[in-house]
C-alpha cells in the first residue's frame, strides 16, 4: 500500500515484540513507543500547550466529538485548524466521534447508515455517520484521522460483540471512500472485545485493508485488566508490522509499558490529568495520594528520580508539602502542577521504554519497573479501576 504524502513509519530496533520506531507526520517526528495526551476540546485540561510540548509528547488527542459539537468544526477550520486553534506546533490525531456517541446509551438511536443521537449539551439532534465524522475531521486538519467505529461494552455478549465487529468493517471500508483532509491519514480500528479468536478475526479484515495505521479499540472499556493483557499479548504483535499500532484509551504505567512489550506504538489516556485533579501523582514507585498526612510536613518532591520541571526545575522544586496544602485548599495550582508532572513522567517512561528496547533489555526493565511501583503504591495494587467514559475532559 501506498502511505499517506507526508506520513511514514519505520521500525528502528526490537527486542522480542518490543519495538521502537519514528513516526513521521506532516507537523512533527514522533519517536514510539509514545504516550499521547488527550485534548479533548482543543487543551490538555490545566496546561498549556508549550508545557505539553516539553513532557516529550509529540502528538495531542482532539475529541471529534466534543469539537463538532462546540465550537463547530467549521469554527476550528476556520481559525486555522486544531493546529492553529490551539497553538499546538507538532502532531494532531482526532477521533471519530464514536465512542462518545456509544456513551450516550440512552440518547442515541443506532442503525446500518450511522447513529442519531442527543447532544449533551442543549439536547440537538444530530447524526454521526462515517462519512460524517471524516468531514468534522478534515475540517478539524488533524494529521492522523480515525474510523467511524462500533465500540461495545466490556460486559457485551459475544453475539453483540460479532455484531459490532461486522458493522466497523462496513464503515471502515466507508470511511476509505470518504474525502478527508491533504495530507491526513487513516487509521482502522480493531474490535473484537476480549475474545482472541475474534480479535484476530477482525485484524485479518482491518489490515487487509489500505489504512496508514491500525488500533486496538474497545479495551479499557470494564473489562478485568487480566483480560485486556492478556488479549494484548495475543493480538499485539500480529498487527501489521510496517504500520504503527495503537492501543486507544490505555495509560496506566503498568498498561503502557505491559503494551509496548507486547509491540503496541501509540497510547493515549485521559489518567494522567484527571487523576492529578483528584491529588494523584505517578511515580516510579508508584501511585503517590498527595493528600495524606504522610505529606504534611515533607519538603521533598513528588518523585526524586523525576527529572520533569515540577521536581527539578530550574526554579526549584514544588514539595510534597506544599502541594499537599495547595490541594486541600482547593488551589488550582496544585491541579496543574500534578497534571505538569504526571504527563512529564510518562513522557520519561516511555524514553526509559525506549531506551531499554534499544538495549535489548525491555522485559527486565518492564519487570524491575513493575515490580517498584507495585512496592511503594500509596493507593492500592495498581490496577484500571472502573471504566471511564471518554466524554470526560482531559
Amino acid at each position: 500500500m501506498m502511505p499517506t504524502d507526508g506520513f511514514s513509519f519505520t521500525v528502528r530496533a526490537q527486542d522480542g515484540n518490543a519495538r521502537t520506531g519514528l513516526l513521521r507526520t506532516p507537523h512533527a517526528d514522533v519517536e514510539t513507543p509514545t504516550f499521547m495526551p488527550v485534548g479533548t476540546i482543543g487543551t490538555v485540561k490545566g496546561v498549556t500547550m508549550e508545557e505539553v510540548a516539553r513532557t516529550d509528547a509529540g502528538v495531542v488527542l482532539g475529541n471529534t466529538y466534543h469539537l463538532w459539537l462546540r465550537p463547530g468544526a467549521e469554527v476550528v477550520h476556520a481559525l486555522g485548524g486544531l493546529h492553529g486553534f490551539s497553538r499546538w506546533p507538532k502532531a494532531m490525531l482526532t477521533d471519530s466521534g464514536g465512542f462518545q456517541v456509544f456513551s450516550l446509551a440512552k440518547l442515541r438511536t443506532l442503525d446500518e447508515d450511522g447513529v442519531t443521537f442527543r447532544s449533551h449539551i442543549d439536547g440537538a439532534l444530530k447524526r454521526l455517520t462515517p462519512e460524517e465524522s471524516v468531514r468534522v475531521q478534515a475540517l478539524l486538519g488533524s494529521d492522523i484521522a480515525m474510523v467511524l467505529d462500533e465500540c461495545p461494552p466490556g460486559d457485551a455478549t459475544r453475539d453483540a460483540v460479532q455484531r459490532a465487529m461486522d458493522r466497523t468493517t462496513r464503515w471502515a471500508r466507508r470511511c476509505l471512500e470518504a474525502p478527508r483532509g491533504p495530507r491526513q491519514a487513516l487509521f482502522g480500528i480493531v474490535q473484537g472485545g476480549t475474545d482472541e479468536e475474534l480479535r484476530l478475526r477482525h485484524l485479518d479484515e482491518i489490515a487487509a485493508m489500505p489504512f496508514d495505521g491500525v488500533a486496538l479499540g474497545g479495551l479499557s472499556v470494564g473489562e478485568p485488566v487480566e483480560d485486556m493483557h492478556r488479549t494484548l499479548a495475543a493480538v499485539a504483535h500480529r498487527m501489521p508490522a510496517e504500520r504503527p499500532r495503537y492501543l486507544m484509551g490505555v495509560g496506566t504505567p503498568r498498561d503502557l509499558l505491559v503494551g509496548a512489550l507486547h509491540g503496541v506504538d501509540m497510547f493515549d489516556c485521559v489518567l494522567p490529568t484527571r487523576n492529578a485533579r483528584n491529588g494523584q501523582a505517578l511515580t516510579w514507585t508508584g501511585r503517590v495520594n498527595i493528600k495524606q498526612a504522610r505529606n504534611r510536613l515533607d519538603a521533598g518532591p513528588i518523585d526524586p528520580r523525576c527529572d520533569g520541571p515540577c521536581c527539578n526545575g530550574e526554579g526549584g522544586l514544588y514539595t510534597r508539602g506544599y502541594l499537599r496544602h495547595l490541594h486541600l485548599a482547593g488551589e488550582i495550582l496544585a491541579a496543574r502542577v500534578l497534571s505538569l508532572h504526571n504527563l512529564s513522567f510518562l513522557g520519561s517512561l516511555m524514553r526509559a521504554m525506549r531506551a531499554a528496547i534499544n538495549e535489548g533489555r525491555a522485559e527486565a526493565f518492564v519487570r524491575d519497573s513493575l515490580e517498584a511501583m507495585r512496592a511503594g503504591d500509596e493507593v492500592g495494587p495498581p490496577a484500571n479501576g472502573p471504566a471511564v467514559s471518554k466524554t470526560v475532559r482531559a
